[in-house]
C-alpha cells in the first residue's frame, strides 16, 4: 500500500470514528426517549439537547462515504452493493429522525406529537441496530 493509501485509510477511519462517537449520543437519546422522558416537557428537553448537534454529526458520515468513494472506489462499490438494503434502511432511519426532530417542535396537535415521538424512536433505533 502506498503512503497516500495509508493517509486515506487513516482519514476515513477518523471520519467514521468521529461519526460513531458523536452521533452515538443522538442515537442513544432517541432510543432511550420512550423510557427516560415521560412527560411532554421531558421529551422536548431531550429533543432540544439533540437538536443543535445531530445535523453536524451526519456530515461525518457523508464525508466518510465521499472519501471512501474518492480513495477506494472498488471497496465503496463492494460495500454499497453488498449492503444495499441495510444502507437504504439506515438512510431512511436518519431521514425519519431528522423529520421528526424538525416537526415535533412545531406540532401542536397531541396525536401528531405522539407520532413524531414514535418516529424519533424508530429513526434512532434502526441505524443503531444496523450499524
Amino acid at each position: 500500500m502506498t503512503v497516500l493509501g495509508i493517509i486515506w485509510f487513516i482519514l476515513i477511519f477518523v471520519l467514521i470514528a468521529g461519526y460513531f462517537v458523536l452521533d452515538g449520543f443522538d442515537l442513544g437519546a432517541g432510543v432511550l426517549s420512550p423510557f427516560v422522558a415521560k412527560t411532554d416537557e421531558e421529551k422536548a428537553l431531550l429533543r432540544r439537547s439533540v437538536g443543535p448537534v445531530w445535523d453536524g454529526n451526519e456530515v461525518w458520515l457523508l464525508t466518510a462515504g465521499g472519501a471512501l468513494f474518492a480513495a477506494f472506489a472498488p471497496a465503496y462499490a463492494t460495500t454499497f452493493s453488498g449492503f444495499y438494503l441495510a444502507i437504504i434502511l439506515v438512510l431512511m432511519g436518519l431521514i425519519v429522525r431528522a423529520i421528526s426532530l424538525e416537526y415535533s417542535a412545531s406540532e401542536t396537535k397531541p396525536g401528531w406529537k405522539k407520532a413524531w415521538n414514535a418516529l424519533f424512536f424508530v429513526g434512532s433505533l434502526l441505524p443503531a441496530l444496523l450499524f
